[in-house]
């Protein structure tokens, strides 16, 4: 089965965890395109989306979803977006599309991250596929030289500008045993806005598209304190 009928099969497989009438968290990228299109088939009732791109946020009002803002609600039940790399322990990389400040905000602010990707971004150790930096501009230089003091290869990503009028730096070379400590180092650094790694808050839940079916990993224990101080099981 080739990637794009995973891709569906998975986003169709998120439909379970959406339910009619509540307010959804929604992520950014090819797969989540699918997710998308299988809620406007579903002819899903929601009362509202907040998206973490203007790019979700006109395909979700082109099927007659409102946009939610963040600041207006005091929580999310689920979060649905994909990932670029998922480790065992499903901390993740996102930011391949470049949305990833937006995508933590909201995957921070919800109950349940369900996760949809292919079975290519299983990985044991994270860091093949380049980690996404955003910084401020005038600080791009200053964080390219830390971040090679890191052991990596910051490559600036010319031509692209976040929705929050940022520019993005992708490391490549990076072996990361330690996501917690990395994310929470970079992060630290004066001009970053955020990076890439989703490791304090990672996935909850992943639908993993494989040969024929959707396979569904759950993280242990199956009863978490969600980020608005939910509890969620």
């Amino acid at each position: 089965m080739d990637v794009f009928t995973l891709k569906q099969l998975v986003a169709k497989a998120a439909l379970e965890y959406v339910k009619p009438g509540t307010i959804l968290g929604v992520g950014t990228g090819s797969t989540v395109d699918c997710f998308i299109d299988a809620l406007a088939e579903a002819n899903m009732a929601l009362k509202g989306a907040v998206s973490s791109s203007v790019r979700s946020e006109k395909k979700l009002r082109d099927i007659g979803v409102p946009i939610v803002e963040l600041a207006d609600i005091t929580g999310l039940d689920i979060y649905v977006d994909g990932a670029d790399e998922i480790d065992p322990a499903f901390h993740l990389i996102k930011g391949g599309g470049g949305a990833l400040t937006r995508e933590k905000i909201v995957a921070d602010s919800a109950c349940t991250f369900v996760c949809i990707a292919d079975e290519s971004k299983l990985v044991q150790t994270l860091g093949h596929f380049p980690l996404p930096v955003e910084v401020i501009p005038m600080a791009r230089a200053v964080i390219a030289r830390k971040l090679q003091a890191l052991g990596g290869t910051p490559v600036w990503r010319k031509g692209f500008v976040t929705d929050n009028g940022n520019d993005i730096l992708d490391v490549s070379g990076l072996h990361i045993s330690d996501p917690c400590a990395l994310e929470s180092e970079i992060n630290q650094w004066p001009g970053v806005v955020t990076n890439g790694l989703f490791a304090r808050r990672g996935a909850d839940v992943c639908l993993i598209g494989s040969g024929q079916e959707v396979k569904k990993l759950l993280l242990a224990p199956t009863t978490t304190i969600c980020h608005n101080g939910v509890a969620n099981s």
